[in-house]
């Protein structure tokens, strides 16, 4: 069975940017005055995965979205694989893993709460 297609990725809430001579290896949050600037990043982890199985499945998204020319790298980030996108590039992004079988897991706001 494909794992892709079992997978559901969430965006973490911060924006990145890599750690000064770490890029594509290590990344590190940055503030919120910092978000419009071409080199932030958003990462995104798997919900429904764990351990060596989520490193398989990042592995494969991140080919996945190799193969469309869209810069990423998985790297751990609090003891998870993430996989790290440029902010330009996250509805391309989105798109191409929902076209792969991967869910994507949105937060909601409600309007009414109960």
């Amino acid at each position: 069975m494909n794992s892709i297609q079992l997978s559901v990725v969430h965006r973490l809430p911060q924006s990145y940017r890599w750690l000064s001579g770490f890029t594509g290896i290590k990344v590190e949050p940055i503030p919120l005055t910092a978000i419009d600037e071409e080199s932030n990043l958003i990462g995104l982890k798997l919900l429904s995965h764990e351990g060596d199985m989520a490193w398989q499945v990042m592995r494969k998204l991140n080919l996945s979205l190799q193969e469309i020319q869209v810069e990423c790298a998985v790297v751990e980030w609090e003891g998870q694989p993430c996989l790290f996108v440029h902010r330009g590039d996250e509805s391309t992004t989105l798109c191409r893993l929902k076209n792969v079988g991967a869910a994507i897991a949105e937060s909601i706001s409600a309007l009414y709460p109960f």
